[in-house]
């Protein structure tokens, strides 16, 4: 089973490439599948060879079923882990074969370059191998603070990025009037840049960037786009570098909570200048109230009045009136 899925791979053949768009038909077939394992039904005992060599025995021990979508329980793929690690995924069960998980993230189609749009389910397969078993598992380094994703609800609009014949990473974005959440009638204010990913060899090439682009050029109508709070600190410094250098999107990305109303946004790139200007604190926790720390800032960062209505008022909760009387005594304390 194994062989002929190499074979497959060496034709360039992949699952994503051949897999109907058919969750429930694959989930039949892995079902029978496992079912013949659990039973002992199976031909003479089968192996899976991992790359460092080391042999996995395909029994109902080394299988499990893992949910593509938090909100379809019925769309299962049957996983193969390490015997060793049983968090750690090594092949998918797809059209009958055992695919290694990287053949699973390769694709023999010259149209997929570049940033695709997830329609299929072999994409949808993709999109999970991507974000809960590469970074997951084998990429996400606690110690760097990366975020942690659940699985996508298949209702999520993500885009792929593939290059070179590979699913490179990916990001996905919250639809504005859709919900917000399970068990709550509140709907996202503004279009969301959601969750994002770029595979460890692939980083610093500019593809956060050009994800990041991709999503101001989608919602080219909105006035006002939000990125998820909270901006993990390699997230923060892809900000910093698409805003440098496109001041036109500075007025519209918004660090935001849901459902990202006013008083749940802080704008991007007023939190990029408050840090390269190295303000300490106190001209935002109470200090800030007063003309002259006021003053300070309006100068050191030469905000216009609605700039620092905006920041104000979402730091401190503080009224539009009030926020625009010390800006404009602050004006003449710097005259």
């Amino acid at each position: 089973m194994e062989a002929e899925a190499a074979r497959a791979a060496a034709a360039g053949i992949y699952p994503v490439d051949i897999l109907e768009d058919d969750p429930e038909r694959h989930w039949e077939a892995a079902l029978a599948y496992y079912t013949t394992l659990r039973e002992g039904m199976r031909p003479p005992v089968e192996f899976f060879s991992l790359p460092t060599g080391e042999q996995v025995k395909l029994e109902a021990t080394s299988v499990c079923f893992c949910t593509v979508h938090r909100d379809e329980p019925q769309h299962k793929i049957l996983v193969l882990v390490n015997p060793q690690d049983t968090k750690t995924v090594v092949a998918v069960y797809i059209k009958e074969f055992w695919w290694p998980t990287e053949d699973v993230l390769r694709t023999s189609d010259p149209a997929r370059e570049g940033l695709m749009k997830v329609q299929s389910f072999g994409e949808r397969i993709v999109l999970f191998i991507l974000n809960v078993v590469i970074f997951g598992r084998l990429e996400r380094n606690l110690d760097d603070g990366d975020m942690f994703f659940l699985p996508h609800s298949v209702k999520e609009q993500a885009k792929i990025l593939w290059q070179d014949g590979a699913a490179v990473g990916f990001y996905t974005t919250k639809r504005k009037g859709s919900l917000c959440g399970d068990g709550t009638g509140a709907c996202y204010l503004l279009p969301v840049f959601d969750t994002v990913f770029v595979r460890r060899t692939y980083r610093r090439q500019g593809l956060g960037m050009a994800m990041l682009q991709d999503f101001c050029e989608t919602f080219q109508e909105d006035e006002a786009l939000g990125v998820s709070w909270p901006i993990s600190p390699a997230m923060y410094q892809v900000c910093r570098k698409f805003l440098e250098a496109h001041p036109e999107e500075r007025g519209r990305l918004w660090e935001v909570e849901p459902p990202g109303a006013w008083g749940q946004r802080g704008s991007i790139w007023l939190k990029v200048r408050r840090q390269q200007a190295q303000l300490p604190d106190y001209y935002y926790n109470g200090g800030s109230t007063s003309v002259g720390p006021l003053a300070k800032v309006i100068r050191i960062l030469r905000l216009t009045e609605s700039e620092l209505i905006y920041e104000f008022a979402f730091l401190q909760r503080s009224t539009w009136a009030t926020i625009t009387a010390l800006y404009r005594n602050s004006e003449r304390a710097l005259k």
